[in-house]
């Protein structure tokens, strides 16, 4: 009767193990973590779960999930995983290269170790200088590479759902047109701005330290300029790295312009609230260089000339006045460093 019950025992606690799980348990590691040691996992639907790590950059939590696409952040670094009850999934990372060292293993993992390598093609074939620098035969050459490894890439999983295959054709399609689009107009920025022909000027824009600057006024330096305002995300996500280059540069011969175009947008139209978010946005973060407002906003002439209808935009301009670049390297690009070296700043 001992042994009868044991065995009874034993088979209710399988019964209980291979019910399913309502659900997933997620874990792994994350290397060099920032201080805020979190991992935010959330989705477009308004999911939203926080999970605390440890010192060591190690987690290990359950969520209760609709099956599907996930995101997850820790710090300013963002990742994507799907997702299951019933389901154990981990990832392994390193902060400092999230995306090159994102790993994948238990359930669903040839899933999202597909995904992750999908998106690294992009950044091997549309590199910051195919976008800076290349040529329409560099940027067929690119698009031609990405297809290629993309095509080799499913080959090599041939196991991953077909309807996330899909989507990810899809967005492979998407990235080709739009990065295409966005080369090819730099492209035409370069050929309508040759290196070497003089810049458009601009005259009397108001100087934040005092009085008025014209372009002739700066002459003798190499002038990077920066084309910004204070509603643009873009641009103040640009304000850490041109921060790092304005000190790296101090002594150095370059001069670096910020001019805005605030002309009340986000501000409900009220170009005099603009004018003083400007200021305030300056002195807030401490923004250095010369800071110069732009006559009349995007209609003023020197906006025009170079036919800038998207921000932030950059130009480097040479001692004598001349365009070495009208559409210049972002400061967080490290092209822009290149250059700079190239031309002995």
């Amino acid at each position: 009767m001992k042994k009868l019950l044991i065995l009874f025992i034993a088979i209710a606690l399988t019964a209980c193990e291979n019910e399913p799980k309502d659900y997933v348990t997620l874990s792994g590691k994350i290397e060099n973590p920032v201080e805020e040691n979190t991992l935010r996992i959330f989705n477009r639907t308004g999911y939203e779960k926080i999970i605390e790590l440890e010192e060591d950059g190690s987690f290990e939590d359950t969520l209760k999930v609709e099956a599907g696409n996930y995101s997850f952040q820790h710090g300013k670094q963002y990742g994507d995983i799907y997702l299951e009850n019933n389901n154990k999934s981990s990832f392994t990372t390193d902060y400092e290269s999230f995306d090159e060292e994102m790993k994948f293993t238990g359930d669903a993992a040839e899933t999202n170790n597909f995904s992750v390598k999908s998106y690294l093609l992009s950044r091997k074939y549309f590199t910051d200088n195919l976008i800076s620098n290349g040529t329409k035969e560099d940027l067929d050459n690119a698009v031609e590479g990405y297809k290629s490894a993309y095509t080799k890439l499913k080959e090599n999983y041939p196991n991953v759902d077909s309807t996330l295959v899909a989507d990810i054709n899809m967005n492979v399609k998407n990235t080709v047109g739009q990065l295409s689009q966005y080369v090819n107009s730099k492209i035409a920025i370069r050929k309508q701005f040759p290196k070497g022909s003089e810049s458009p000027k601009f005259e009397d824009y108001e100087n934040i330290s005092g009085g008025e600057t014209s372009l002739d006024d700066l002459k003798g330096k190499y002038i990077y300029i920066d084309i910004w305002a204070t509603w643009c995300g873009p641009c103040k996500a640009e304000i850490p790295s041109l921060k790092k280059l304005e000190e790296q540069y101090e002594d150095s011969n370059i001069q670096f312009v910020s001019i805005s175009v605030d002309d009340g947008r986000g501000y409900k139209g009220d170009t005099e609230a603009a004018y003083k978010g400007w200021k305030q946005m300056i002195n807030e973060k401490e923004l250095g260089g010369i800071q110069l407002l732009a006559k009349n906003a995007w209609s003023s002439e020197f906006i025009r000339a170079y036919k800038i209808n998207a921000i932030p935009r950059f130009l480097l301009i040479d001692p004598d006045g001349n365009i070495v670049n009208a559409d210049a390297p972002r400061p967080s690009n490290p092209e822009l460093v290149k250059l700079f070296e190239e031309l002995s700043i």
